[in-house]
């Protein structure tokens, strides 16, 4: 008799088979020469849909816009080494009159493609009614988009509607960073036993005019997710980090240097053509380019030296914020040093230095940082400042 597994992804699930918990259903059973026997936790982790191969790659276009597209799209990605084909069904823009998705029409080419490639295909979705229509057209993931993952009603009604399913489940990031927030999307959908979950880290949002992202990927975040769920799947979507073709491969080159779990990339047959996001779309043979140039880690890191690089990417981070910041400091000095000249005051003003001194140091001393390194870092800071209003 040939092996059957009982479970949530089996088509023959017997309840009183299954053993659920808080952390999923732990235990299954398997037939083996006609008995019922237990299969082991780490086979039951295995079936997770997007550890099936790693790096996971899903690529296809922003949004479905007619069925020629997808079947172009499906095509070129058969026997490519894509794991899964996405596109947008359902669209939700930022403004009104902008194309926002085909909408159940476009869930029938998206089974076609299935069929065309024998690639598992997803789609985001954002209501019950959209979890509905997916589970109807056979789709095998679905992803929580940005907008949606940043309410936790909306989440908890997907999980719902989602309930006793074994689809598989993608969770961005919420579009604030808030990690909270995003971990606990996926412990509402832990709760109720799905296997194939696994996390999108698309950067988060920012009014920030100087970075060159359309997200700010902010590294940190997606690795602390990944200390607070260390089974956790995390799948980088390049194509909203960057927000343009030439940053795709350094961020899809980053994020395999993290160990990331895979990546998502947009691909559109005709990219300047596409109804949304154009700017961030490449074609399909260009995705495969993409990726075939990258530099993947061999074998595992040692867990001492993967902490190391995991401290290191976040003071990466944090000195960003703070390069930023002080980029955003000498902005305003330039203004003051605009309105100081227009009324003829002194650049150097003595009583404000001293105040600096003896405001920042006490700040320091609540941070624990020594008084000498904070009166260097201001005197350094504030000589600078100077210079910049003398030389304006």
């Amino acid at each position: 008799m040939q092996d059957q597994v009982f479970g949530p992804n089996s088509n023959k699930t017997d309840q009183n088979l299954l053993k659920p918990s808080s952390e999923g259903f732990l235990f299954y059973f398997y037939v083996a020469n006609g008995d019922f026997q237990f299969a082991s936790p780490y086979l039951c982790a295995r079936m997770n849909l997007f550890t099936k191969k790693r790096p996971f790659i899903i690529s296809g276009p922003c949004g479905a816009e007619d069925e020629q597209q997808l079947e172009t799209v499906a095509k070129a990605f058969i026997n490519s080494g894509i794991d899964m084909i996405r596109a947008g069904v359902w669209k939700p823009r930022s403004r009104p009159g902008q194309f926002e998705g085909r909408g159940e029409p476009a869930l029938g080419w998206l089974k076609h493609v299935k069929q065309i490639s024998g690639l598992p295909v997803c789609t985001e979705v954002a209501s019950k009614e959209q979890v509905e229509l997916a589970l109807k057209y056979e789709l095998d993931a679905v992803w929580i988009g940005a907008r949606t993952s940043v309410n936790p009603f909306a989440v908890q009604e997907i999980a719902e509607a989602l309930k006793g399913t074994s689809i598989g489940i993608l969770i961005k990031n919420p579009i604030n960073p808030d990690i909270d927030l995003w971990s606990g999307s996926i412990e509402r959908f832990k709760q109720f036993g799905f296997e194939s979950v696994a996390a999108i880290h698309r950067g988060f949002s920012s009014y920030d005019p100087s970075t060159e992202y359309r997200n700010k990927p902010m590294w940190a975040l997606p690795i602390e997710l990944k200390r607070r769920h260390p089974e956790l799947p995390i799948i980088c979507d390049v194509s909203h980090i960057s927000g343009r073709r030439d940053l795709l491969s350094k961020v899809a080159q980053r994020a395999m240097d993290l160990n990331f779990d895979g990546l998502m990339i947009e691909s559109h047959p005709n990219p300047d053509a596409a109804l949304s996001d154009a700017k961030q779309q490449i074609t399909p043979e260009q995705c495969l380019q993409l990726i075939s140039n990258l530099n993947f880690r061999s074998g595992q890191v040692p867990p001492g030296l993967q902490e190391i690089e995991e401290i290191r990417l976040v003071l990466d981070s944090l000195d960003a914020e703070i390069v930023d910041l002080l980029g955003k400091r000498m902005e305003m000095v330039r203004k003051l040093g605009a309105i100081k000249k227009e009324y003829n005051i002194p650049v150097y003003q003595l009583e404000r230095w001293q105040e600096i001194l003896n405001s920042r140091t006490s700040w320091g001393e609540k941070n624990q940082l020594r008084e000498s390194f904070v009166f260097n870092l201001f005197e350094l800071i504030h000589d600078t400042s100077i210079k910049t209003q003398l030389e304006d």
